[in-house]
C-alpha cells in the first residue's frame, strides 16, 4: 500500500492513533517536521518516507493500513 499526498496531509494535520509503535514514532517526527516547514516539497518527502516504511513493514501493518484507507 502507498499513501497519497492527500492521505499524508490528513495524517500530518490530524490526531490519529496507530497500532504499531514504530509507525507512531515516525508520524510524530514527520508531523513535527511538517509543522516547521509546511511546503509541498516537504509533504512529498513525508509521503516518500512513509511509503518506504509501510512497504518495508507491510506484514505487521494490517491494522494501520485499514485505518489509512479510510482517509
Amino acid at each position: 500500500m502507498n499513501v497519497t499526498i492527500h492521505q499524508m496531509e490528513k495524517m500530518l494535520r490530524g490526531q490519529y492513533v496507530f497500532k504499531q509503535f514504530a509507525f507512531s514514532m515516525l508520524m510524530t517526527r514527520l508531523k513535527r517536521d511538517y509543522a516547521d516547514t509546511p511546503t509541498r516539497v516537504n509533504l512529498e518527502r513525508c509521503v516518500h518516507e512513509t511509503n518506504t516504511f509501510l512497504n518495508k513493514y507491510r506484514i505487521i501493518m494490517h491494522a494501520d493500513f485499514a485505518m489509512i484507507k479510510t482517509l
